[in-house]
């Protein structure tokens, strides 16, 4: 028996059926037969590993317009977009957890079996496909760079030689949404085709802006691809393919933040609840730098103070809206995006052998640009503050010379306290307003912006044979580059100009040097040079045992190497306000730092990482009978390690991660009863997953750490056809996943690690939170300790600070907000000094309060049997269609798809504030099809129900106030559509 490419790893089972009307059963039997990418048709129910795909007219059939559509029907997926302009496509409980530049893809993303990197082809629609394809489990031998939980592989048509062919499609919905596309298939002679295909979206945004202007999170974007095929002779083929996409509109990456509003503003957030409420901002970086209590420890007069951290933030009293599509902002919103990618392969059968050589070239472009908080701030707070500065930039503050403040006011204040407000564009040469980039506008700006810009290519050659005995082989190998030459991520706000030119101000007067700001004026990680150079060895053999017992064995050698350059820059080194050039070549280093004495963070940081490892799979399948399979499978995936990013102020966190391991077992059966009525697949799954890479975020960026994970599950696939005019597809999936053994971490929404005996500190220095506990479960004396330290500082008793902070005594959280330790603003590195005995000189002693422990990345807690995110317990799914034929020819077809998909977690540390709700989405449509399906009109709706579906979510930073981004699905659409084809 032939032993094609991809044997046991490509044939396909179609879980649904074309929306088109079928004349008998063996017709639909055809229609569940899917060609291999090895050019061979292969029987789904003959290949033992779990696999489902749609072809083109079944994506057309249940409304299938893109990526986040496929987890609605197949058993143990999900899919959300994330935090940076990303998304996550998890399989069996395994997704990208990982987030960073370096992060390798566990689902690995393929377009005509070739591995794509960063790609943006989940921001397009699908058009002109043959069909989607997606394997769930470990791919430790065949394909691309490895991947842990599956692959998507998307599988482009090709050229057909012979005759012309022509179809279109048009489409109008609600939300004034157009969409159009269209394919043409030109034969050249007798061995040459060309084919080529488009799409055009736009239509009107989701989201309603409370502060006027048109409506957010619209699409306007088309894609366009060409392809030729060169039937060189009977035994070779040339395949090459050109596409490009482009996107430009006002899509939000984030659409809604929620927040159980923290009054004390040392936490921003609390820990039970997401609601619909505005985080504290005097949690915030900006909010502590600019305070009255901070500025006091510098010796800056606190008149010009923003606020007071005891009093009210930016956002008091001002409301969320509740609806998760409306919202407040005085940014528009910007996205941007393009990847172009050219494809080739050369086929040819020598008889018994046949060898393949593949490559891909891809180039992709992004850059979004949106509201950090999607609310806007009280501009009063500011006013004492702004007419302050307004003074001293008029020289009417004695000791205070004009000069140092009057370009601080031209900058973000122009025409004075009661005019705009000017913040600092995202420029990348570090100066923003203060070199004449900034954005005005009436009330105080914040946004981000996330951008990036990279190129790959990979190049693969595969040799296999097709003998007549009982063994067959397959050898390959892989070589892929992948070079980025940008990323940043970017966090700018009004606030921030104000702290980095005010306190530059005052450093480089104290230090008799020239009028002075602090570089960047405004919070940026940037990834500056990322390489990435892998290969891969790998080889199958095919053993016939008997004719009905089979075994497959693989092995794959891989090797990874990436080397980053990065660095992290908020308002950490001087820069003359007259300077006009790149402010990282400003001649001043290190006055001023969130973390002291640390040198200027503009210095790019160089690291390297290396893996290898060996993976493969075993698989025995035995043929009960010509409609029976029955199957047991062992395979082993791998992820690389990568490299966190720089942190600023500095924590102590690995520089790099390990590589991710998992070993998986599965069994399964595969069975047709009734000549097609029914056919039904069954699997059942373990892996033994260690070091799964797993993200928080830590002073302003997200860090990669290390966990061992359980994970266990079934799966049921069902194809029900009581006549040839009737077909309902059934899918139910049941997964559980679990952290292995002890596993301590600390939570970034309860640094106290839920402990009553312990404090977390808002530090006033930077924003961040650590906490203090009580070594013998004293929680009176950790509060008393807290105080005291506090009185220190007020009395200006500590080094380099200046009395008249007046901290607070610590505090008491809400009852309903899951936090149990008490709370207290107050600045970490003089309580970590204090609890190792700095201080035991002047009364404290940390053993006369019953001994204090400090952490500055917070209380560690027992995750130990958490659930994984995004991975529901529970999914199923049920599309019925049924075809009304006519006699002359034309068929009239509606049908009905419902998917549920139960609850699970956003977050690894679980509980409600991270529980992520159940939801129900259900499609309809009904289609007229003419005479020989040359034509065809229908109406469609989507999502029926108009849920608010939350498919993941994101916890921002302690200095950004923890509020919790959410990530939903779009909401009800309806309208007609038309199309032909000849």
């Amino acid at each position: 028996m032939r032993k094609s490419l991809l044997l046991a790893a490509t044939a396909i089972t179609a879980i649904s059926v074309p929306a088109y009307a079928q004349n008998d059963r063996a017709d639909v039997d055809d229609n569940i037969i899917i060609v291999t990418a090895q050019r061979q048709a292969q029987s789904a129910q003959d290949v033992p590993i779990a696999v489902s795909a749609f072809s083109s007219e079944a994506l057309e059939a249940q409304q299938i317009e893109n990526s986040s559509d496929l987890q609605l029907t197949l058993p143990n997926i999900t899919f959300t977009k994330t935090n940076f302009t990303s998304s996550s496509f998890t399989i069996r409980g395994i997704g990208d957890l990982c987030v960073g530049v370096s992060c390798d893809q566990a689902t690995a993303i393929h377009l005509n079996d070739q591995p794509l990197f960063s790609t943006r082809l989940f921001e397009t629609e699908f058009f002109d496909l043959e069909r989607v394809e997606v394997l769930r489990g470990p791919q430790g031998t065949l394909f691309g760079r490895n991947a842990t939980a599956g692959v998507v592989n998307v599988v482009t048509a090709k050229p057909r030689m012979g005759e012309f062919e022509a179809s279109g499609d048009a489409e109008y919905g609600n939300y004034n949404a157009i969409k159009v596309k269209g394919m043409v298939n030109v034969p050249i002679g007798d061995n040459i085709a060309f084919r080529g295909a488009g799409i055009y979206v736009k239509r009107d945004g989701y989201t309603t802006n409370l502060n006027g202007g048109p409506d957010l999170d619209d699409r306007d974007l088309y894609s366009i691809r060409g392809s030729l095929r060169f039937e060189a002779g009977p035994d070779t083929t040339i395949d090459l393919m050109a596409s490009y996409f482009r996107e430009s509109d006002n899509r939000m990456r984030i659409q809604k933040q929620y927040c159980q509003r923290d009054e004390t503003g040392i936490l921003g957030c609390l820990n039970a609840r997401r609601d619909a409420q505005p985080f504290n901002a005097n949690s915030t970086f900006t909010a502590a730098l600019s305070s009255q209590e901070f500025l006091a420890t510098q010796g800056i007069p606190t008149a010009f103070a923003l606020g007071s951290l005891y009093g009210p933030d930016q956002y008091s009293g001002i409301g969320i809206p509740a609806d998760s599509r409306t919202v407040n902002t005085a940014f528009t919103p910007e996205y941007f995006t393009s990847e172009m990618t050219f494809q080739g392969k050369i086929e040819h059968d020598f008889g018994p052998i046949s060898a393949q050589l593949s490559g891909t070239y891809q180039k992709v472009k992004l850059d979004s640009r949106q509201d950090y908080n999607n609310n806007i701030g009280r501009r009063d707070i500011y006013a004492p503050g702004l007419n302050t500065l307004a003074a001293a930039a008029a020289g009417l503050i004695p000791g205070l010379p004009a000069a140092y403040f009057s370009p601080l006011a031209a900058a973000i204040i122009p025409n004075g306290p009661d005019g705009v407000l000017c913040t600092s564009d995202t420029d990348t040469i570090g100066l923003g307003a203060f070199g004449g980039n900034s954005n005005c506008a009436t009330t105080p700006l914040q946004y981000d912006r996330s951008n990036q810009e990279n190129s790959s290519w990979s190049a693969e050659a595969i040799i296999s044979s097709d003998l007549d005995g009982p063994f067959n082989f397959l050898v390959g190998g892989i070589y892929a580059d992948y070079h980025l030459t940008e990323n940043s991520y970017y966090v700018n706000a009004f606030a921030i100009d104000y702290v980095a030119g005010l306190l530059g101000s005052f450093t480089s007067l104290g230090n008799g040097l020239p009028p002075s700001f602090l570089g960047t004026p405004y919070f940026r990680n940037n990834t500056d040079d990322l390489t990435v150079k892998s290969y891969g060895l790998f080889g199958e053999v095919y053993f016939d045992i008997s004719d009905t017992l089979k075994l497959t064995g693989g092995l794959r050698y891989n090797n990874d190497k990436k080397n980053v350059q990065a660095r992290s820059t908020l308002a950490s080194f001087l820069v003359p306000y007259a300077q006009t050039t790149n402010a990282f070549e400003s001649p001043f280093v290190g006055s001023f730092d969130a973390d002291p004495g640390t040198p200027g963070n503009q210095i790019f940081q160089n690291r390297q990482v290396k893996n290898d490892e060996i993976t493969g799979r075993a698989v025995l399948d035995y043929k009960i009978s010509d409609d029976n399979l029955i199957y047991a499978s062992y395979s082993r995936g791998y992820k690389s390690g990568g490299l966190n990013p720089p942190l600023q102020p500095i924590f102590a966190v690995p520089a790099s991660f390990r590589p991710e391991q998992v070993d998986a077992f599965e069994i399964g059966s595969k069975n047709t009863f009734g000549d097609g009525a029914l056919q039904l697949n069954l699997t059942a799954f373990y892996y033994k997953y260690k070091d799964l890479q797993l993200s928080k975020i830590v002073a302003r960026t997200a860090v990669n750490e290390n966990i061992d994970a359980d994970i266990y599950g079934a799966e049921v696939e069902a194809i029900v056809r009581p006549d040839p005019d009737w077909t309902i597809n059934m899918g139910f999936s049941y997964l559980k996943t679990k952290v292995k053994g002890d596993t301590f971490n600390s939570d970034p929404r309860d640094f106290g690690g839920g402990r009553s005996d312990a404090v977390i500190i808002k530090d006033i220095t930077n924003a961040s939170n650590c906490a203090v506990a009580s070594g013998s479960g004293n929680a009176a004396g950790v509060n008393a300790f807290v105080n005291t330290v506090n009185g220190v500082i007020n009395a200006g008793l500590v080094p380099g600070l200046a009395a008249g902070a007046n901290l607070q005594p610590t505090v008491a959280f809400p009852a309903d907000g899951g936090i149990a330790s008490t709370g207290a603003f107050g600045i970490c590195g003089v309580l970590e000094a204090a609890a190792a005995g700095a201080f035991a000189g002047a009364g404290l002693d940390p053993a006369a309060f019953g001994g204090i422990e400090y952490f500055a990345a917070g209380v560690p807690k027992n995750i130990r049997g958490n659930d994984l995110p995004q991975a529901p317990k529970l999914k199923f799914s049920v599309g019925v269609q049924y075809s009304m034929n006519f006699d002359n020819g034309m068929s009239l077809v509606p049908r009905v798809d419902l998917a549920y998909t139960g609850e699970s977690y956003g977050s690894i540390f679980n509980g409600n504030v991270n529980r992520i709700k159940g939801y129900a989405q259900a499609n309809a449509q009904i289609q007229l099809n003419g005479t020989d399906d040359r034509w065809y009109v229908r109406g469609f709706i989507q999502n029926v129900f108009d849920s608010n579906s939350e498919t993941g979510l994101y916890v921002t930073d302690q200095s950004s106030g923890l509020y919790t981004n959410v990530f939903t699905l779009e909401p009800r659409r309806y309208g007609i559509g038309a199309g032909f084809k000849f």
